[in-house]
């Protein structure tokens, strides 16, 4: 395609905004600081002539781009988050773009112990000659999902200057607190009146996803007993002691992020916090099949009523909570959904490929929500981490499906 992108000037642009959200925050946004990309993406919508942009209280940002067919085209929603993960540091990300890539070791300048090698990030084999952005080595880059922020952008201005291009009504949402957990929970989905979306949020070109994890919260609250150390024989009961062994009781070779893959469920412990008299941990449990949420937590549970058993006078308190569940329950029953998507990317000259998400999206709980929405590409790597990456020609894709998506929508109406 003939196009002089802006995606990667975007880009580049975007991730210098620190946009983290915080995970201890009970505000929405959960950081104020996200609402400076979200006004800039505001004013930047208006500039490339959208008329109908609103950046609510929340930090959400929604743009519109009117049908201008005669065919009755479903809605459809493009959307990207625009925080970054709490995991490193968001706060002045330096982008470097290394041109032509050959498959070399990239030393960030930053901190010389973070190398981006073909070793331990093999997807480099395959962008050979694409121009790479990388952080300096103190932060992580926000290729998640700015490349996701980034590429939607460039699309946006793309149909703005190509009204031959026959599309329908379109929807643009921009999220705060994804990476929190919370991305879409004060959407305004009468507002939004799509049909269907897609999250830009994906990672190797080509890959498309409709299956993520569903996803429980657990809590696991231990209470000891209290007695001064001095003359604490058979009084005292350390609850960070019955925590520790709690979970020292864990399974080590299985059952845990670290020991599982394809699709594979676990139970991962988040955080730990306490002292004599009390502890709390906390736990994300995840699974492909909902079913077995409740299967993985019976089990923790038990496992934790064996380990207070142990030290008399103990006692626990053990409670759940629904996160997300897996869109593949609502996506199901609309394949044309992933068939169109994959049909975009044919004629964008990008093979497709349908993985599944070892994680979530905001489009697990848009799906949910009423708009079945599956996820898209956009080429962030190494995701959460200093080494992450994108290639440029990676996102220029994203562009080029996505162009090509709204066609497919319009010619099947």
């Amino acid at each position: 395609m003939q196009y002089q992108y802006s995606v990667s000037e975007r880009f580049i642009r975007y991730v210098q905004i620190d946009t983290q959200s915080d995970p201890n925050s009970s505000s929405f946004p959960s950081s104020e600081k996200q609402k400076n990309l979200a006004l800039i993406l505001k004013d930047e919508l208006v500039n490339i002539g959208l008329k109908d942009v609103e950046l609510d209280e929340y930090g959400y940002v929604y743009a519109n781009i009117e049908s201008n067919t005669d065919k009755q085209v479903p809605v459809i929603c493009f959307c990207a988050h625009m925080d970054t993960a709490p995991d490193a540091s968001g706060t002045n990300v330096k982008p470097i773009l290394h041109k032509n890539y050959q498959g070399q070791d990239i030393v960030l300048p930053d901190d010389n112990t973070q190398i981006i090698s073909t070793t331990k990030h093999p997807y480099l084999l395959k962008r050979i000659g694409d121009d790479l952005i990388t952080a300096s080595g103190l932060t992580l880059l926000g290729a998640d999902d700015k490349a996701g922020v980034a590429i939607i952008m460039d699309f946006v201005q793309y149909i703005v200057t190509h009204p031959e291009i026959k599309h329908g009504k379109i929807r643009i949402l921009f999220t705060p607190d994804e990476e929190v957990g919370r991305g879409v929970e004060k959407v305004d989905m009468k507002k939004l009146g799509a049909q269907y979306g897609y999250t830009l949020d994906g990672g190797e070109r080509g890959a498309l996803e409709a299956e993520s994890f569903s996803a429980d919260g657990a809590i696991a609250t231990i209470y000891g007993i209290s007695a001064h150390p001095g003359y604490a024989k058979g009084k005292m009961v350390n609850s960070t002691k019955v925590a520790a062994a709690f979970l020292d009781s864990l399974p080590k070779d299985n059952w845990s992020p670290e020991t599982t893959e394809n699709r594979e469920g676990y139970i991962h412990p988040v955080s730990i916090e306490g002292g004599l008299e009390k502890t709390v941990i906390k736990f994300i449990i995840r699974d492909f099949e909902t079913s077995k949420l409740k299967e993985h937590e019976a089990r923790l549970e038990s496992i934790l009523k064996n380990t207070i058993a142990k030290f008399p006078g103990a006692q626990y308190e053990f409670t759940t909570h629904e996160q997300y569940r897996n869109m593949m329950d609502v996506i199901k029953d609309c394949p044309f959904v992933m068939d169109y998507a994959e049909e975009a990317m044919t004629r964008a000259g990008v093979k497709a490929e349908r993985y599944l998400i070892r994680g979530g999206t905001d489009g697990s709980r848009l799906s949910f929500m009423g708009m079945p929405c599956p996820n898209i590409f956009t080429g962030e790597m190494a995701i959460h981490s200093r080494q992450e990456y994108v290639s440029v020609q990676d996102m220029q894709k994203g562009v080029d499906t996505l162009i090509q998506l709204i066609q497919v929508w319009e010619e099947k109406s």
